[in-house]
């Protein structure tokens, strides 16, 4: 009892009378050493004595000694400690621009305070190593102050305190360089073997279980995994005249066979090698005898006689998604036909009057630029 207490004293709530799941906490993750096979284990020093119990524990049972490896423990957004239980004390690797926009905006951040700052331990620990001899910059409006770079933490901590760098410059330097240093993560997760894994171990909201029906995931374009897609192989359906059948590569193993209707509309060495944006989580559908597994995005006029293929920037890669700042969590896995949420979410898609595509009135970007129509302004997106 003693020895699972003091093991636990950082991680486990203390309180006169424990209870035993808070007890057995320590040996359990002590054992998940040798049940799961590891030569070492990581944590934050929060965790060093239940490290301790391990090294003394397992040994006695006959297993081997790991290593231990810890890290400082960074502030919580809010204030507090940082935790898993909370979703705005932290930012999640997979966390996109308007998720980590939407934290960093809520974060406590009170001027002056060098002592229980989050953004600051972020900038210290995560950012200064990450741009290594390159300084920390800061964009200004010449009424603010300016435009300030830091080749070292010490200065911005110092500067911080003395108040000639405000709350909100910090949160915006930090949105910056955080999604900057998620963004090669973010894009190396849309591999379909990866959202497989993340679907298998959190499964989509919306079943009933044990507890009664859960509350389904809010309709909009975050649902919908819309990527750069570049045509690689283009040519004729062998049984319609509208339809053209193309090979597009949209970051996976193999290129998609997609099926689009605009033989009627777009000339085929236009297509051909073009960046395109393609849906890529719709149910697969025959067309006419050849299976289609994804859907590419046109601007329309609302008669359907001008259809034109959406532009995507230069410099974007197959596979990047495209959505919005603020509607970047993880898509479906598949959008359920029978629920239409493609079309519910298609609705409030057009282009507005600078040729610029918008979803609720944000605009749709990969990280290379907007997404784009050729020639029509408030157009159909379909």
């Amino acid at each position: 009892d003693h020895d699972a207490r003091k093991a636990g004293a950082e991680v486990v709530k203390q309180v006169a009378h424990p209870l035993l799941s808070g007890l057995l906490y320590p040996g359990l993750q002590a054992l998940d050493e040798e049940y799961l096979g590891v030569d070492a284990q990581f944590g934050g020093v929060d965790q060093r004595k239940i490290f301790m119990f391990a090294e003394k524990y397992l040994p006695s049972l006959g297993y081997k000694k790991r290593a231990h490896l810890m890290n400082p423990m960074i502030p919580g957004l809010t204030g507090d400690k940082m935790s898993s239980s909370e979703p705005d004390s932290k930012i999640d690797l997979i966390d996109g621009p308007g998720v980590v926009k939407k934290k960093i905006n809520k974060a406590f951040c009170e001027p002056g305070n060098v002592t229980n700052n989050g953004l600051l331990s972020f900038a210290e620990y995560v950012i200064f190593p990450y741009l290594g001899e390159k300084a920390f910059e800061i964009k200004r409006k010449p009424e603010h102050g300016g435009d300030v770079s830091f080749s070292n933490f010490a200065d911005l901590r110092d500067a911080f305190a003395k108040e000639t760098v405000y709350p909100l410059d910090l949160k915006m330097a930090v949105t910056t360089y955080i999604n900057m240093l998620l963004a090669p993560i973010i894009s190396e997760f849309n591999s379909k073997e990866l959202k497989k894994l993340t679907s298998q171990a959190y499964p989509p909201e919306g079943k009933a279980g044990k507890g009664g029906p859960v509350v389904e995931r809010e309709i909009d374009l975050s649902r919908v995994d819309i990527r750069v897609g570049k045509i690689v192989e283009i040519g004729p359906h062998p049984d319609a005249d509208s339809l053209y059948v193309e090979q597009i590569d949209v970051g996976e193993d193999a290129p998609r066979t997609v099926i689009s209707g605009l033989r009627h509309f777009v000339p085929e060495d236009q297509l051909r090698d073009a960046l395109v944006a393609v849906v890529c989580n719709l149910k697969p559908a025959n067309m006419r005898g050849i299976k289609s597994q994804g859907m590419l995005l046109c601007a329309s006029d609302k008669d359907h006689k001008t259809v034109e293929v959406l532009r995507v920037p230069e410099g974007s890669k197959p596979g990047e998604r495209i959505t919005g700042e603020s509607f970047s969590e993880a898509p479906d896995a598949q959008l359920n036909p029978k629920k239409k949420i493609f079309e519910k979410v298609q609705v409030d898609l057009t282009t507005d009057d600078s040729l610029q595509v918008m979803y609720k009135g944000e605009l749709l970007r990969t990280s290379a630029g907007v997404i784009t129509a050729p020639t029509l302004k408030s157009a159909v997106i379909r």
